[in-house]
């Protein structure tokens, strides 16, 4: 009986220690930068994949390192999650590296061929491996509840605008204003501000000489004022990230402070604990002893 309970303690003690080996290495800084030079090279060796020439040549070599670099990201992953246990599912970037390393897992036939076109997607992973682009994401990410007010008010500038084209415009110019699709279409060129002078107002202007009256403040609206206000949120929502990243930062440098100060009191805590049972045991066997010392009646 005690001879298993040694064994199974022993055997904890054992995978403990495989354990804390495995989470050492994979939290190694080391370990991070060799992730992130692996990506870097995969990028470059599936830019030369694109070239029938370095295939020709190079493709068995080629295909072998992409094999590889797809082999160290599963071990990598799956270290990971034995270290991280079920806390691996909770860190979306840990649901991101999988999804991206599945789709490059995904087999080579025709029906998985869009799943191989999008292995390339891998790249993405220099994300999780560089905290700076991680605030940026999280940054454009918590951005989007505020863009969807400013999405709500965009369209309905462009509803407005093109139902007012359709009215004003579409009997003269059919191809650019005929159709409320069409005149949508035409404000969106318009609001991009890419040859919507040649194209669409200096002509409607030889027919209707006041158009400028309209096309000018629906710019102004939608390529200017939205657009700095897209700018404000995103900033807004980078400063927000980068100020959670300072905030887990000190508390990070104040627990590292704090911790020999932690362990230190344990430790004293612990004295004390072993002092009182000194002095208990100590009075004790002086109260004994006394009570030997004592004559019998």
């Amino acid at each position: 009986m005690l001879g298993a309970e040694r064994a199974e303690t022993g055997g904890n003690e054992m995978g403990d220690t495989v354990l804390d080996w495995l989470r050492s290495i994979v939290e190694d800084p080391r370990t991070e930068r060799f992730i992130m030079a692996l990506i870097v090279l995969n990028a470059i060796t599936l830019g030369l994949e694109t070239s029938d020439s370095v295939m020709a040549r190079f493709g068995a070599f080629l295909t072998l390192f992409d094999r590889f670099v797809i082999a160290v990201f599963v071990v990598e992953i799956a270290a990971r999650f034995i270290v991280q246990g079920r806390a691996f599912f909770k860190n979306g970037w840990n649901i991101f590296d999988v999804f991206v390393v599945g789709v490059a897992l995904a087999p080579a036939t025709a029906a998985f061929s869009v799943l191989r076109a999008l292995r390339v997607l891998r790249l993405l992973r220099l994300i999780t491996a560089v905290p700076s682009l991680q605030r940026v994401v999280g940054g454009l990410l918590g951005a989007l509840p505020g863009m969807g007010s400013i999405l709500l008010l965009i369209a309905l500038v462009f509803y407005v605008s093109a139902v007012m084209a359709v009215n004003l415009y579409g009997k003269d110019f059919p191809d650019l204003f005929g159709t409320l699709g069409a005149s949508l279409y035409t404000l969106f060129t318009i609001m991009t501000l890419e040859g919507w002078t040649n194209d669409v107002v200096n002509p409607i202007r030889k027919v209707h000489p006041y158009a400028l009256f309209f096309f000018i403040p629906f710019i102004i609206i939608t390529t200017f004022w939205v657009l700095n206000l897209f700018i404000g949120i995103i900033v807004n929502a980078m400063q927000e990230e980068h100020a959670k990243a300072e905030a887990e930062t000190e508390r990070d440098l104040i627990h590292g402070e704090t911790a020999p100060l932690v362990r230190e009191v344990q430790e004293l805590k612990a004295e004390i604990v072993a002092l009182r049972k000194e002095m208990s045991a100590a009075a004790s066997s002086a109260a004994s002893k006394r009570r030997a010392k004592r004559p019998a009646n």
